[in-house]
């Protein structure tokens, strides 16, 4: 397990240097200059090109590339054009509450998800069964900036159940310790402000997570399928074991692996693809955050975003690698 996971890790490395080249080079081509986003269209070019000296930008293209990969393997992000802080610092906070919306929405998609799908491959062909589908049909081609609206329509101005935007009360402001506020609510004993944090959370979760939540219902249901038509679940029903144990212990067991693959490929996509609930739900998150920069033309924090992105990817996929074993003894990894 040691080799394999070091043999993964060290795959790591061209795949992070090949990302880097291709996010560097397509940045660099874009039209605009920061100078001018930073000063604006009445300074004079004398500043604007002293500013592209202080910022390393008149240099040639493949020398700002090794600055670049050299600040990396010092740990060093660079820092913004724009608030001219270091992004190792400022991006923390943002990133925390991606991590914590993504987990929040995989959360309610593998629950409803799975639930969904073992419902419908056991009752198939039924009515429950069709209507799963037909809302997991839904939920797949449903664009996640208009269920974002209508949520904020009927469940923040006409009903008034849930805030609209925000991660937390701007009147009642929540002291951070860790970054993430469901965490740090609970490590604090601050209950009161743990519902409040729950209910920012609900909207976007549910538009994030739709999406993932009709694919792993309709790859969990074909999964099952397969799986209920097995000898060893016909010798469990005939042995008297109650349905319960027949789907989740034998039959889940062994359906869950390319469930599993969909869980991580979904986690990984709405890690880097929340910027449109992000932005709906006024989320202070990493795809806001690179949004922004992308306007002011920020190549630092656009780089280490889409880095910091890249990694947890791959992180997730070697996770999802090594939970195989797990729910299957017959994959050894050496």
């Amino acid at each position: 397990m040691g080799s394999y996971i070091a043999k993964r890790l060290l795959v790591l490395i061209p795949v992070l240097l090949g990302m880097t080249l291709i996010v560097f080079s397509i940045i660099h081509a874009i039209p605009g200059d920061p100078a001018d986003t930073i000063l604006g269209d009445k300074a004079t070019e004398q500043s604007k090109q002293a500013l592209r000296e202080q910022l390393g930008l008149d240099r040639p293209w493949l020398e700002q590339y090794f600055a670049y990969l050299g600040d990396l393997l010092t740990g060093d992000l660079g820092n913004s054009i724009r608030t001219r802080e270091p992004i190792t610092q400022e991006i923390g906070p943002y990133l925390a509450a991606t991590v914590e919306l993504t987990v929040a929405s995989m959360l309610f998609a593998i629950i409803i998800g799975v639930n969904a799908g073992i419902v419908s491959a056991w009752k198939r062909n039924s009515w429950f069964d069709y209507i799963c589908m037909l809302i997991a049909l839904v939920g797949v081609s449903m664009p996640i900036f208009w269920l974002g609206l209508m949520e904020q329509w009927i469940f923040a101005n006409e009903l008034r159940w849930l805030p609209s935007i925000g991660r937390m009360n701007p009147r009642d402001p929540m002291e951070a310790i860790t970054g993430f506020y469901v965490f740090d609510a609970m490590i604090s004993g601050q209950w009161s402000q743990l519902w409040i944090v729950m209910k920012h959370l609900i909207l976007p979760s549910i538009a994030l997570g739709t999406i993932p939540m009709a694919v792993i219902a309709r790859m969990t249901r074909s999964s099952m399928l397969e799986v209920m038509q097995s000898d060893y679940i016909r010798t469990a029903k005939a042995k008297g074991i109650s349905k319960f144990l027949v789907i989740y212990k034998h039959g889940l067991k062994n359906a869950f692996i390319p469930v599993l693959t969909v869980i991580g490929i979904q986690t990984g996509a709405l890690l880097g693809g929340a910027v449109l609930t992000e932005t709906i739900f006024a989320w202070p998150g990493v795809g806001r955050y690179i949004y922004e920069a992308i306007s002011n033309r920020d190549y630092p924090v656009i780089q280490s975003g889409i880095l910091i992105i890249a990694v947890m990817f791959v992180i997730i996929n070697l996770l999802v690698d090594l939970l195989y074993a797990l729910f299957d003894p017959r994959i050894q990894y050496k």
